[in-house]
């Protein structure tokens, strides 16, 4: 009987043990009393745990931990440190000097390890660029500053490119690591990441697909993914917005057929404002905005104003049928392979309702303009 009385404590101890994240070390030469373990979430950073430092600079910390996670060691707002970590891993910390980003040395996790390693390298790469923007003010208006900045601005480039290239290698070699994340939104200041280029998404991409695969319920590999969506959302209207500023006004043409077979022209409308109007009959968001559409065409259309409404159906009987049982009085025209047309590539269609203004000369002077707005632009342009 006394050995089951003596067993169970220690099951219940390792049993704590590996539902806990445990954070110790010391901290020589001081004055702080206290030491503080915050948890960060996405978007948002809580504080799981605090010790006192006595005074051989100790410190003990201790959280609940069901999955691997960011948390910050942390004496001030401005001195901590990144750790990545999970359930049972035992942590040691040591500094020599109060200050823990540039002293600290780790034990105990390999993951708070690849952080540390990127931490250490960016402290590096900012004082190089500091130690250039000093020197920058210092030979202002010095003779020969305009051959000396060239030099300047050329050396300042090559440390932010080494710096680029560092994290790239890294996101390489550790796809299967949430400290990958660590390395994509790494900034050289408040408002420069370190990859900030359009074709850095492929990296989130492909971190993205890995990590759905090693931590599908991470938090973390969630919020990855819906920025990941994001950012090629906003590169793709890029993308369209330089291709229709760099086409010639020409090339912004839609000829398509109407209701009669006739194949009717976007650009013999020029000297009216056109609203290109993107639909389908199978949508109740688009047949609603058509009711508000007729207000507005019965009270502009003779001040110069027109509606060129794009069907994207490839069913053409549903289509007449919605032209004809509600009176649509403008340019239908219907596009039945919206997936190979050209219409629809040229102006990046995603969804429906989605629109594109052009002035009477037939430049784009607006988009996607649905509800107040719309009737803001109408109310711009004709009163």
């Amino acid at each position: 009987m006394k050995k089951i009385v003596l067993f169970f404590p220690l099951i219940i101890l390792f049993a704590c043990g590996r539902n806990h994240v445990r954070v110790s070390g010391v901290i020589k030469e001081t004055e702080k009393e206290m030491i503080y373990l915050d948890k960060m979430g996405v978007g948002d950073i809580v504080s799981v745990d605090s010790s006192g430092i006595n005074k051989h600079g100790e410190f003990n910390l201790k959280t609940k931990a069901s999955e691997l996670n960011f948390y910050r060691l942390r004496l001030s707002d401005n001195n901590f440190v990144t750790l990545l970590t999970g359930p049972g891993e035992k942590i040691r910390i040591t500094s020599n000097k109060e200050y823990l980003p540039e002293n600290y040395e780790l034990t105990g996790s390999e993951n708070s390890q690849k952080i540390k390693f990127l931490d250490n390298h960016l402290l590096k790469t900012q004082k190089k660029l500091d130690s250039l923007t000093n020197l920058f003010k210092e030979l202002n208006n010095k003779p020969g500053f305009d051959t000396i900045s060239e030099g300047l601005n050329e050396a300042y480039l090559k440390v932010e490119n080494e710096q680029r290239n560092f994290n790239i290698r890294f996101v390489l070699e550790n796809l299967n690591s949430l400290a990958s994340i660590k390395a994509l939104y790494q900034k050289f200041d408040e408002n420069t990441y370190v990859l900030y280029k359009n074709r850095d998404l492929q990296y989130l991409k492909i971190v993205s697909d890995s990590l759905q695969k090693a931590y599908p319920e991470s938090k973390h590999t969630k919020a990855l993914v819906a920025d990941l969506e994001k950012g090629l959302n906003r590169y793709n209207q890029l993308r369209i917005n330089q291709i229709i500023e760099n086409m010639p006004k020409t090339a912004l043409d839609v000829q398509l057929p109407d209701i009669n077979g006739d194949t009717i022209s976007l650009l013999s409308n020029r000297g009216k404002y056109v609203l290109l109007s993107f639909w389908s009959t199978a949508s109740e968001a688009c047949l609603k905005e058509n009711l508000i559409f007729k207000s507005l065409y019965k009270k502009y259309n003779r001040k110069g104003f027109e509606i060129y409404q794009v069907c994207i159906n490839n069913d053409i009987v549903k289509w007449e049928k919605a032209v004809k049982f509600d009176e649509l009085p403008w340019i239908s025209v219907i596009d039945t392979d919206p997936e190979k047309s050209g219409v629809a590539r040229m102006f990046n269609i995603q969804s429906v309702p989605f629109n594109y203004m052009f002035d009477k000369e037939g430049n784009i002077i607006g988009k996607d303009l649905h509800g107040r707005v719309l009737n803001i632009k109408m109310n711009q342009l004709f009163e």
